[in-house]
């Protein structure tokens, strides 16, 4: 006889199970995204943020919160584009499109954002990236993985130790001059090796397969960040907010490779000019 699901916050996290799902959850997305990416008569519309939403974001939001509706209904949801849904020690924290202008105008450097919270902590996260053909998953203790042509293959992030070795990524200069916060990007910039404005999720799963040191970014959702924090970590790398913070409700995000959090932290406050 199947033993009976356990109650306790701690004890309801299954990682094998819970992955599965997720994966499952990024299919249904998925199907949903790639049907409408760059169609000449996509329904594009402003939400009240005058941010951008399509009829796939809102499509791909459905889709999960159907098969989560079915399999897990007791589990709490909350999306970008529906907002949350119940109040549940398992919370899982969706993100339909992120890079929904990138969908727009027919960029391929878009991603669904897949989390799973349990008591609290993040303790999974699958990015897809279908127009790219790309999907990277983590579950806590299991280590950051993608897809590769021989198989799923683990990433870790990079271990360069100076920041003049280092490459970077940020959202845009925009962002960071609506933050208050341009001249720290610009101090950071000029002592690291390169920096490129990849963007969105894409600069994480960089960050995550150790092609880059540092991300930044501001104006941030515990959707924009939480799967690329499950997954940033399970690398190796770490997470936090612009004050140095563990948490994912600050609306900043700095990550890292690890090695350099704290050095990319002191540059960006001044500490180290």
């Amino acid at each position: 006889m199947e033993s009976p699901v356990p109650t306790s916050p701690a004890a309801a996290f299954n990682p094998e199970r819970d992955l599965t799902l997720a994966l499952r959850l990024a299919e249904a997305a998925d199907a949903q995204t790639l049907a409408r990416f760059d169609a000449a008569d996509l329904d594009v519309r402003r939400k009240a943020d005058r941010t951008h939403v399509t009829e796939a974001d809102l499509a791909a939001e459905r889709a999960i919160r159907e098969v989560l509706a079915a399999e897990r209904p007791d589990d709490a949801i909350f999306g970008e584009e529906y907002g949350e849904g119940g109040d549940a020690a398992r919370r899982w924290i969706v993100d339909p499109i992120d890079g929904t202008a990138n969908y727009l105008r027919g960029v391929p450097a878009w991603g669904t954002m897949i989390a799973l919270e349990v008591d609290g902590a993040v303790r999974l996260g699958v990015v897809s990236m279908p127009a790219m053909g790309r999907r990277w998953w983590a579950a806590e203790g299991a280590g950051a993985w993608t897809n590769a042509a021989d198989g799923p293959r683990r990433i870790e992030v990079s271990r360069v130790d100076a920041l003049e070795d280092a490459s970077i990524s940020f959202q845009s200069l925009a962002q960071w001059r609506q933050a208050g916060r341009l001249d720290a990007l610009l101090t950071l910039q000029s002592r690291v090796w390169r920096d490129r404005a990849y963007g969105d999720v894409w600069s994480y799963m960089l960050l995550a397969e150790g092609r880059i040191e540092f991300v930044g970014e501001f104006d941030v959702k515990e959707y924009d960040i939480a799967a690329a924090a499950a997954i940033v970590r399970e690398a190796g790398g770490r997470f936090t907010s612009f004050e140095g913070e563990a948490t994912l409700a600050a609306g900043s995000a700095v990550a890292s490779n690890g090695v350099l959090h704290e050095a990319f932290l002191r540059a960006l406050h001044g500490a180290d000019t």
